[in-house]
């Protein structure tokens, strides 16, 4: 998989209305004539095959016609273009997260903002494309509002935070997993396209680094433990609980007044 773009492609740049009708199934149907052969749902599925496989910068309506065996002007009788086609794939894969659904609501808050970043970083790693995505203005459909929906359900009662407060919480964990998911990526990419691991690129800079800690230059960076940067430990999870620290000594203080 492969971010694979040349730039940040942008929700909400097709006809939103049509958008939306498609999302919510609210446009007109046919009602005679044979079965198409085609349907929304399956070039919606084609469209993120492609995305998955090849990246997003690889997504056409000609390469989604191709993936389906078909012409690529048969795609326009179900969809307006590829920008409208992107907001239907954005809806299609944030689905809310099986981490956060089979988390009973009685574990409290903060077993639910737990398994909701790590549902996010799990959508993030099996559709790296996303990251390539700028969804500051997402069109609003059923799983988008679906995973808004199970992620409130689970905090609003428990937190005792105020409606601005909860979306505030919702974007900051969001923004975080964002943060560790386009890091990962990054250090996919780098074995990628160096062919080197990062165990191989270390250690070209070691004699280097040896070299420049002994100088006494850098007396705090030379005093780490050699484990300091070493792939044992859990950043993300070590970052993760300590948001999850803070918002719970917020949560301690409404509690108290």
């Amino acid at each position: 998989m492969t971010s694979g773009d040349s730039g940040t492609q942008a929700s909400g740049r097709g006809d939103i209305v049509r958008t939306l009708e498609l999302l919510w199934d609210t446009g007109h149907r046919p009602t005679r004539g044979p079965k198409p052969a085609l349907s929304l749902d399956r070039i919606v599925e084609a469209a993120v095959r492609v995305a998955d496989t090849e990246g997003l910068a690889a997504l056409s309506m000609r390469r989604v016609a191709t993936e389906l065996g078909t012409g690529t002007m048969s795609l326009y009788r179900y969809v307006p273009g590829k920008a409208e086609l992107l907001d239907l794939m954005l809806d299609r894969v944030q689905v809310p997260s099986r981490e956060l659904t089979t988390t009973p609501p009685e574990d409290g808050w903060r077993a639910a903002l737990e398994a909701s970043a790590h549902g996010l970083l799990g959508l993030y790693r099996r559709h790296p494309w996303l990251l390539g995505v700028n969804q500051y203005r997402p069109i609003l459909g059923p799983s988008a509002l679906g995973g808004m929906e199970a992620v409130l359900t689970r905090i609003k009662p428990p937190m005792g935070l105020t409606d601005p407060e909860l979306v505030s919480v919702i974007i900051m964990i969001d923004a975080y997993v964002v943060g560790a998911a386009r890091t990962q990526l990054y250090a996919q990419e780098a074995e990628r396209h160096t062919g080197l691991t990062d165990a191989e690129f270390w250690q070209a800079q070691y004699p280097f680094l040896e070299r420049v800690m002994t100088s006494g230059r850098y007396p705090a960076l030379a005093s780490l433990s050699e484990d300091a940067f070493g792939p044992d430990f859990d950043h993300f999870e070590f970052g993760l609980q300590r948001i999850l620290d803070g918002l719970e000594v917020l949560v301690s203080q409404r509690g108290r007044n």
